[in-house]
C-alpha cells in the first residue's frame, strides 16, 4: 500500500522526518518495504500562465506561446495538441531538471528562440497509469485557482515523500490512510483526526428518486445507499488529484474521484452510479445466472456463472460486487443524478469471481481480505460531504439500507499476568489499558484483568493473545529486555515404532531385498488390475481435490500395486533379481474427519526364491522385533494364486497376507515372470513387539522325540494339528515339524497324510518314557475327537 505522508498527516499531526515515521512504524509491525521521494532530480519547474499563442512562421506543428511565470514573461516553442490561451501550465525553465535526467535548456526551434518546455506529468516523472486520460498526451493543465510563479513541483506535492508499505492480511484494517494513520498516531502516542462528517443541507428526500436495495443471496451482508442530485461533473480540485495519484489511483471525475478518495481514506470501495440510467427504481443483489453477461468499466465483456454476485438494477447486471463496476452505468459527462453504494460483500466470494475473471482491482483487494460492513454507511456520508464542500451536488435527504446480521463489538478480557509472563516485561495493567486505548481498543481495568471492546473495524482481535500481541508490538519489541532461555533440556531420539522399522530392514535387505519409495498418489486404475471386488473395502479411496492428473488422483489403499508397478518397470529394463519392501502409510477415508492413516509393510520380488523363501523373510524379519508363533490359514486375495497363499495371523488378529501373485493380475501389470509379494500391517505388530530378549540358559536335560502321521480331510488346515499338540504339550514341548504332507495312492479321496515330528524336554529333569506316552495318547485322542484323524500305519 502507498501511504503519502502528506496525507497522513491530515489525520496526526505529526513532526517527525520521513526516516523516523518509517523506522517507528517497521517497530510497531508495520512492515515498510521502500520510501519514495518523487522530487529527486527535478529542479526548476514553475507554475506558468499563457497569455499569448501565434503560428509558427517555420513549422506547421508548432506554435509560439508568451508564458508569464510571474517574474517574467517567456517565449516558448512547443508542439503540444492542448495549450490554449489562459491555461496554467508547468513550466521547466532554463537549467531545468525533469524526469530521466531531462536538463533544459535555451535554444532555437525551427529560427525562433524558446526558454523554456512546458511539461507533461510524465515528464514530472508520473507513471502513465495514474495520469488522466486528457493529460495523457500533451502538457498538463492545472486548475484555475492555481497561483502563477509557485513552485510547480510543490504544487503538485512532489516534494512530498510516499511510503510503501507491506500489509499482511489478517490488518485489512490498515489498507487505507485512516487505517495507517491509526497505527502512526498509536506508534507515537499522538491523537488521532478524524473527519467530522455532516452535512450543511439535504432536500427532497430519497424515496422521490429509489424505492429499495433487495439482497438475494448471502454473500453480500449490506448495502447502503444515498442520492446525489443536480450532480456537476468536471475535474477534482488539484489537492484530491495529487493525493489519488500519489496513492497511485487516476484521477476521472470529481464524483468518481470522491469514491476513490474515500475508498483510500476508509478503505470501504464505493461505487457511483448514473441514476437515471438504472432501468428500475430499485437495486437486486443476486447471484449471477449461468452464462450472464456484463461489459464492465474496462470496456471488456465478462461471461459470470452462479459462482458470482452480480449487482442489478431489476433487470440487468450493472456490476459484479466487489470486483467492478459496469460500464454502461458509469458516471458521464452528461450524468445528472447518482446512485451511491456502499456494500459488503463475502471476502471468499469476491476472491473466487476476482481469480476466475483475472480481474484485480482496488476494491477486490480490499473486500477479499475482509472489511467491517459498519464502514459503509461512513464512507458513503464522507463522499456526500466533501461532494457538497466541493459544490458539486446536492444531497437527498435520507438514505436507504439493507443491513442483515448486524457486526457488533465484542467484548476480549486480557490477564495482566498472564501478558507480562509471555512477553518478557512489567507492566501494571493501567499501562496494558493504556497502550490498547492508544489503537482504539476501548479497554478498562477491572481488578487484574484489562476488559476490552474490540470496535468492529478490528476483524483480527478474537481472543487474549490476539490482545497481548497488540500490547507487545506498540511497547515495541525492540524494548524488551533480553532473558536467558528457560527450560529442561530433553533428548532426542526416535519413536518406538521407526526403530522397530529399522530393524525390520536390516534383515530384509539381507535375504536381498532393497528398500522401495513410491508415491502415496495413485491412479483409479490399480483396483481394476488387481482384480479387487466392486465392493471391497479398499475401493473405498480419499479423492484428492487438485491432482496432478488422473494417475495420481486418489490416496492409496494399499501398497501392493506401487510394488508390482516397481517389479514391472525393472523387468521391462531388463533386471534381474528384483526385490524390495516398502513402508508406507495407506489412507482410509472416514466421514467428517481426517482420514485414518495406517502404516503398512509391503514385500515384492522374483527371480530370488519362491512362496518359501517370502515366508521365510517374514519371519526371520519379524523374528528380530520379538513376534513368534505366527499363524498361517489359507487365503482367498483376489491378487493372490488360490493355492500359494497364506493369510498371517497373531494371536487370532489378521496382520497380513502373503504368497505368489495371481497370473491374471501379473499380466495386468505387464509382467512375464512370477512374482511374490507380502502386505504386513505394522502398526498392529507393535503390541506384540519386544525391546529386548531375554536369554535362557541352556537346557542340560535330553529331549524326546517322537513323530506321528495321520490321515485328515484334505481341506483342513497343517495349523489345527499344531494347536492340538501345542495344547496337550503345554511347556514340555521344545518343536514342532511338518516333515511330509502326502496324497495318492493308499489315500482316500479327498484325504491326506500329515507326518510331523515333535520334541519334548523339560528344564529342570530328565523326562521319563511314560510321561510323553501319556502326552501322545491325548494328542491322538483330540486329533480323532476334534479333526477325525486317524493314525497312519
Amino acid at each position: 500500500m502507498l501511504l503519502p505522508v502528506k496525507w497522513l498527516k491530515d489525520y496526526v499531526e505529526i513532526d517527525e522526518n520521513i526516516k523516523a515515521i518509517a523506522d517507528e512504524i517497521t517497530a510497531t509491525g508495520s512492515h515498510v518495504e521502500s520510501i519514495e521521494d518523487r522530487s529527486f532530480g527535478l529542479e526548476k519547474v514553475i507554475v506558468g500562465k499563457i497569455e499569448k499563442i501565434e503560428k509558427h512562421p517555420n513549422a506547421d506543428k508548432l506554435v509560439v506561446c508568451k508564458v508569464n511565470i510571474g517574474s517574467e514573461v517567456l517565449q516558448i516553442v512547443t508542439g503540444a495538441p492542448n495549450v490554449f490561451e489562459g491555461a496554467i501550465v508547468p513550466v521547466a525553465v532554463d537549467g531545468a531538471h525533469l524526469a530521466n535526467d531531462l536538463v533544459i535548456k535555451k535554444g532555437e526551434l525551427r529560427g525562433l528562440e524558446s526558454n523554456g518546455m512546458l511539461c507533461s506529468l510524465e515528464e514530472l516523472g508520473y507513471d502513465n497509469s495514474v495520469i488522466p486520460k486528457e493529460a495523457r498526451d500533451g502538457i498538463y493543465i492545472f486548475p484555475e485557482d492555481v497561483e502563477i510563479g509557485k513552485n510547480a513541483i510543490e504544487v503538485l506535492d512532489l516534494d512530498k515523500e510516499i511510503i510503501e508499505i507491506e500489509v499482511t492480511p489478517n490488518r485489512p484494517d490498515c489498507l487505507s490512510i485512516i487505517g495507517m494513520a491509526r497505527e502512526t498516531a498509536a506508534t507515537f502516542n499522538k491523537d488521532l483526526k478524524e473527519p467530522e462528517i455532516k452535512f450543511k443541507n439535504e432536500v427532497e428526500d430519497v424515496y422521490d428518486y429509489f424505492d429499495a436495495i433487495e439482497i438475494e443471496t448471502d454473500n453480500c451482508s449490506r448495502f447502503y445507499s444515498k442520492v446525489l442530485k443536480n450532480v456537476k461533473i468536471e475535474s477534482s480540485p488539484i489537492w484530491i488529484q495529487n493525493r489519488l495519484m500519489a496513492a497511485g489511483v487516476r484521477p476521472i471525475n470529481n464524483i468518481v474521484d470522491l469514491t476513490n478518495f474515500v475508498m483510500l481514506e476508509y478503505g470501504q470501495p464505493l461505487h457511483a452510479y448514473d441514476l437515471d440510467f438504472l432501468k428500475s427504481r430499485k437495486i437486486v443483489v443476486r447471484q449471477a445466472r449461468e452464462g450472464e453477461e456484463i461489459k464492465t468499466l474496462d470496456n471488456v465483456d465478462r461471461v459470470l456463472s452462479k459462482e458470482d454476485v452480480v449487482i442489478t438494477d431489476g433487470e440487468k447486471a450493472v456490476g459484479i460486487a466487489g470486483v467492478m463496476g459496469g460500464f454502461d452505468s458509469e458516471i458521464k459527462p452528461t450524468t445528472v443524478n447518482v446512485l451511491l453504494e456502499g456494500a459488503n460483500f463475502s471476502d471468499e466470494s469476491v476472491r473466487k469471481t476476482s481469480k476466475k475473471l483475472q480481474i484485480r482491482s482496488e476494491a477486490s483487494s480490499r473486500f477479499e481480505k475482509g472489511i467491517d460492513p459498519n464502514i459503509a454507511k461512513i464512507a458513503v456520508d464522507r463522499v456526500c460531504q466533501l461532494a457538497e464542500e466541493l459544490g458539486a451536488c446536492e444531497i437527498v435527504a435520507g438514505e436507504i439500507d439493507n443491513y442483515k446480521n448486524i457486526r457488533k463489538e465484542k467484548e476480549v478480557s486480557l490477564r495482566v499476568d498472564r501478558c507480562n509472563h509471555l512477553i518478557g516485561f512489567e507492566l501494571s495493567a493501567e499501562q496494558t489499558a493504556e497502550i490498547l486505548n492508544r489503537l482504539q481498543l476501548k479497554s478498562k481495568v477491572e481488578k487484574d484483568l484489562v476488559v476490552t471492546k474490540v470496535p468492529t473495524f478490528r476483524l483480527d482481535i478474537d481472543i487474549e493473545e490476539d490482545l497481548i500481541e497488540e500490547v507487545a508490538r506498540i511497547y515495541g519489541y525492540h524494548n524488551i529486555e533480553p532473558k536467558e532461555l528457560e527450560g529442561a533440556l530433553t533428548v532426542g531420539g526416535k519413536p518406538k515404532i521407526k526403530h522397530l522399522e529399522d530393524r525390520v530392514k536390516k534383515i530384509l535387505m539381507s535375504f536381498g531385498l532393497s528398500e522401495f519409495m513410491t508415491y502415496s498418489f495413485v491412479s483409479p486404475s490399480i483396483f481394476d488390475k488387481l482384480e479387487l471386488d466392486e465392493n471391497s473395502p479398499l475401493r473405498e479411496v480419499v479423492k484428492i481435490i487438485n491432482p496432478l492428473g488422473e494417475e495420481y488422483s486418489i490416496m492409496r489403499t494399499t501398497i501392493v500395486s506401487n510394488i508390482l508397478e516397481v517389479l514391472s518397470k525393472n523387468e521391462h529394463r531388463g533386471n534381474e533379481n528384483v526385490g524390495g519392501f516398502e513402508f508406507g502409510n495407506t489412507f482410509i477415508p472416514q466421514e467428517g474427519e481426517l482420514p485414518e492413516e495406517n502404516l503398512k509393510l509391503a514385500i515384492g520380488f522374483y527371480d530370488l526364491g519362491d512362496f518359501y523363501y517370502l515366508k521365510e523373510a517374514i519371519e526371520k524379519s519379524l523374528w528380530n522385533i520379538g513376534i513368534e508363533k505366527l499363524e498361517y490359514s489359507r487365503a482367498n486375495v483376489s491378487f493372490l494364486h488360490p493355492g500359494r497363499s497364506a493369510v498371517i495371523s497373531l494371536n487370532g488378529e489378521k496382520v497380513g497376507v502373503f504368497g505368489e501373485v495371481h497370473p491374471n493380475v501379473t499380466k495386468n501389470h505387464d509382467l512375464k515372470k512370477r512374482c511374490y509379494v507380502a502386505e504386513i500391517e505394522f502398526e498392529k505388530l507393535i503390541k506384540y513387539s519386544k525391546e529386548n530378549y531375554l536369554f535362557k540358559e541352556l537346557i542340560k536335560h535330553p529331549a524326546i522325540k517322537r513323530d506321528l502321521a495321520v490321515i485328515i480331510d484334505r481341506d483342513i488346515d497343517v495349523i489345527e494339528i499344531e494347536n492340538i499338540v501345542s495344547k496337550h504339550g503345554g511347556d514340555l514341548l521344545e518343536e514342532f515339524n511338518v516333515f511330509d504332507v502326502y496324497t495318492g495312492a493308499g489315500i482316500e479321496e479327498n484325504k491326506k497324510s500329515v507326518a510331523f515330528s515333535m520334541q519334548f524336554r523339560a528344564h529342570d529333569r530328565t523326562l521319563v518314557d511314560g510321561e510323553v506316552n501319556d502326552i501322545i495318547e491325548s494328542i491322538i485322542a483330540d486329533l480323532n475327537v476334534k479333526l477325525e484323524a486317524k493314525l497312519r500305519a
